[in-house]
């Protein structure tokens, strides 16, 4: 057999295995992105998620966690915690597991659900606190996680925000590793700051190998980091949807100095972005990503002269899978807009009559409803006939009838169902709403007797919260 490459030349081999995931860390490929309008200029993305933990953290986790072993701070079987927003920890879980670190977390409840079920499953302990408030506070997660560490004994605070290591780590692999893969033609660089170490790293390797390199950041509408940058006193953070970057000061690993252009993105441009990269280039970045790609698109085409830009993309899509890639998230908080009906279709979460409702019928097995209210995390379903609603089974009429009998759960959902329901027309006032929620029944939605969708509380929020904006 005639293999397609010399075994005995490593640029053409496959690499060996590795001795361990760490040894994975770095060497991350780049790729041209060619299906979107980025003007004159060639647009890069250097792809952060094929590292083993799935992050650009992984490069500082890794150096600040060796960093501490060496100056002695952390001792073998030693305790590390951490505020993160979600990626740095999940670059400490890898190390902390390899190395035999226990390591407990702080993140803000804002994090998405894939992240903390993956950083659980990796052995972290993980703390939620909230997301809506600022430095000072005591349920601020950096100062939480500060005062944690001081009372855990054998605990250090790593603190990727002010540990030197961070920036380090990007100053020695990510930047040297740019230049290379692009031959040392590299005209701009695109990143947000979240700790600071990436953008930092970056701007110190190049302004010694290549001056010329600007500098761009990538911020989310909200952050203050744009107002410190142009120079003007920073206005009142606020607050945003994108995950790992943008903050309300300015990290002490943060240095904004060598950066040139600044853009500000909101939520909806960073999401929406993120989309079409999937869909034109087939790459599942994360919300972070879709920030400084559209930042990125708007340096690039304000351009007159050909350049080469670089986006810093730090983690993949995959965990951002119940959020920004989740269309009813998307219409829910009002990213994704449906053409309007000027009537209670409007409302409807999950409409019926665009295959979106998860419905079952009435010689449909107990078990399966199960599944489906498992499956789709709802809590009631329509019981549909032809289009027909003919009751509702929720968790409750399901409990009641297995409770002393889980044998029943091969029973037809009919056995079960509540047939005391209320309809409401689809062209009926939202004002109407109000009857059937003071009943505690649910809206259920009828164009004549075709069921088209439940209106729940939470469906009339999201419907006028979206007409605040």
């Amino acid at each position: 057999m005639t293999l397609p490459f010399n075994l005995a030349a490593d640029a053409s081999a496959p690499p060996r295995p590795a001795k361990n995931p760490l040894a994975l860390i770095g060497n991350t490929p780049v790729v041209e992105i060619t299906k979107l309008d980025a003007g004159p200029c060639q647009l890069f993305l250097k792809l952060e998620s094929a590292n083993p933990g799935g992050s650009i953290k992984d490069r500082p986790a890794l150096a600040m966690i060796e960093a501490a072993e060496r100056d002695g701070r952390l001792k073998p079987g030693g305790v590390i915690v951490e505020a993160t927003a979600g990626n740095t920890g999940l670059g400490l879980a890898l190390v902390s597991a390899a190395k035999g670190y226990r390591l407990v977390l702080v993140i803000p409840d804002k994090m998405s659900r894939e992240k903390i079920f993956h950083l659980r499953a990796m052995g972290a302990e993980v703390i939620l606190t909230r997301s809506d408030v600022g430095k000072g506070h005591p349920e601020y997660y950096q100062d939480k996680a500060e005062r944690l560490a001081a009372a855990t004994p054998g605990a250090i605070f790593i603190n990727q925000f002010a540990n030197p290591a961070n920036p380090l780590a990007h100053q020695t692999g990510t930047g040297p590793e740019i230049f290379a893969q692009l031959e040392g033609k590299v005209d701009a660089i695109v990143c947000g700051v979240g700790s600071g170490g990436t953008l930092t790293g970056l701007s110190r390797f190049f302004a010694e190998c290549s001056p010329a390199t600007e500098i761009v950041l990538a911020d989310p509408v909200g952050s203050i980091l744009k107002d410190v940058v142009e120079k003007r006193p920073p206005g009142e953070a606020g607050s945003w949807l994108v995950e790992g970057i943008g903050e309300d000061f300015v990290p002490l690993n943060a240095d904004l100095s060598r950066v040139s252009r600044a853009y500000a993105v909101s939520d909806a441009e960073s999401f929406a972005a993120a989309r079409e990269l999937l869909k034109r280039e087939g790459l599942l970045v994360g919300s972070s990503t879709g920030t400084m790609l559209a930042a990125a698109l708007r340096y690039a085409r304000e351009q007159t002269a050909p350049k080469r830009v670089v986006v810093v993309s730090p983690d993949g899509g995959a965990k951002y899978l119940s959020k920004m890639f989740n269309d009813y998230w998307m219409e829910d908080l009002g990213f994704i807009e449906r053409p309007a009906t000027g009537d209670l279709r409007d409302l409807i979460g999950r409409r019926h009559d665009l295959g979106a409702a998860v419905t079952v019928a009435p010689d449909d097995k107990l078990q399966v409803a199960y599944a489906r209210l498992k499956l789709y995390d709802v809590s009631q379903l329509p019981v549909l006939e032809d289009d027909r609603i003919v009751g509702l089974v929720d968790e409750s009429d399901l409990l009641l009838a297995v409770i002393e009998n889980p044998a029943r759960f091969d029973e037809p959902v009919s056995a079960a169902m509540t047939t005391n329901i209320e309809t409401i027309a689809v062209d009926a006032p939202i004002p109407a709403l109000r009857r059937m929620f003071d009943k505690d029944f649910v809206a259920v939605v009828v164009d004549d007797e075709r069921f088209l969708g439940l209106i729940t509380r939470i469906d009339l929020l999201n419907h006028l919260r979206r007409r605040k904006d």
